[in-house]
Parts: C-alpha cells; sequence; structure tokens
C-alpha cells in the first residue's frame, strides 16, 4: 500500500495516509478538524546524489546526455 499525502481545504493541515491504490480522498476525513474529503497533493521527495568513480561530479559537464559522459 502506498503512503499518500493529503491536504484538508477546511483548514489547511497536511497529512499522510497509507491508503489503497489510488485513494483520492473522498472517503477520508481531516485528523485536525474532521472535516471531510481533503485533496491528496502531490509530494515531494529528495534523493542523494552519487558522484562518479573518479571522483569527479557533473557540475561541468557540457554533454547533453548522461550516457555519453565521460565522467563515468
Amino acid at each position: 500500500m502506498p503512503i499518500y499525502e493529503f491536504k484538508c481545504q477546511a483548514c489547511g493541515h497536511r497529512f499522510e495516509r497509507l491508503c489503497s491504490m489510488g485513494e483520492t480522498g473522498e472517503n477520508l476525513t481531516c485528523p485536525a478538524c474532521g472535516a471531510k474529503a481533503p485533496q491528496r497533493v502531490m509530494s515531494a521527495f529528495a534523493t542523494k546524489g552519487v558522484e562518479g568513480g573518479s571522483g569527479s561530479s557533473c557540475s561541468s559537464c557540457t554533454s547533453t546526455s548522461c550516457s555519453t559522459c565521460s565522467l563515468k
């Protein structure tokens, strides 16, 4: 089951919920104020990049495709 993020239209509270695939929020209530049908929102996520094996970074790369990068 995926974790979806929702935002209450009444109070603005954002919360996460473990739901069935495709849950829209219409059957949920806000845990802060109890309002019905919070809106599902796009969740942001972060990743940690890995530098190339040579210890170089891609900040100076002029290639338009990582598959042709000489810094691999």
